[in-house]
């Protein structure tokens, strides 16, 4: 028992969680299309790191995690930012499938989920999206019960609405919820929304945590 209440079920998000780092997959990227480090560093200060403040304006990552503007919009919105090393130009045209691209799933964490699942705990995901086209959604039958995308719901993280949306889709209350994330201001979010948050950095802590919280042997 959390707060009173049963856990019934595991909410975990996407990148840097269930797949290699963000930033190991965003190095990638840059060392690929030859992109000026510095001015990446200049635009994500204030387009990613800021979005997650609490006095946050809106900015065009606001705009595509929510699905107010379209991955071709905020391709063409990003590349007028950034520079190459070599000073040529950086091609909008498909940059968010070329950022992801180095991106992979952690089986470790695969199996973790599928461990859960099959002890009788609902799972979900609940991921904010850059477009919608990085996920392997083949993969998601096998391990979700529900999948909750920002830019299909019009919500993003750490927006207390779209915790309680995922609790919904689950038919759960935040209580009954374990929700994991690697970014602190997300956890922070869930944990406020009544939810049980494991803030993750590795597949080996975060096992630990769900092992004890939930009971259930995950090596």
């Amino acid at each position: 028992m959390i707060n009173g209440a049963q856990l019934r079920g595991v909410i975990t998000d996407w990148g840097g969680v269930l797949t290699t780092p963000i930033l190991t997959t965003v190095q990638a990227w840059i060392q690929a299309d030859s992109i000026d480090w510095d001015s990446y560093r200049t635009v994500m200060r204030s387009w990613v790191f800021d979005a997650y403040g609490p006095d946050a304006s809106q900015n065009p990552v606001h705009a595509l995690e929510r699905g107010e503007c379209s991955g071709a919009e905020f391709e063409q919105m990003l590349a007028a930012q950034l520079l190459r090393t070599d000073g040529g130009v950086v091609t909008a045209e498909g940059i968010l499938q070329r950022m992801f691209a180095a991106s992979t799933s952690v089986p470790a964490m695969y199996d973790m989920i599928r461990t859960v699942r099959g002890a009788g705990f609902r799972t979900g995901l609940l991921s904010n999206s850059w477009g919608c086209d990085e996920y392997p959604r083949a993969d998601f039958p096998g391990l979700f019960d529900t999948v909750v995308l920002s830019g299909e719901v019009g919500m993003r993280k750490p927006e207390a609405a779209i915790f309680q949306h995922a609790a919904d889709t689950l038919g759960l209350d935040p209580r009954e919820c374990v929700f994991i994330d690697d970014v602190e201001a997300n956890v922070a979010a869930a944990t406020v929304c009544g939810m049980t948050a494991v803030h993750h950095s590795d597949p080996v802590s975060t096992a630990a945590a769900l092992q004890e919280l939930l009971g259930v042997s995950l090596g």
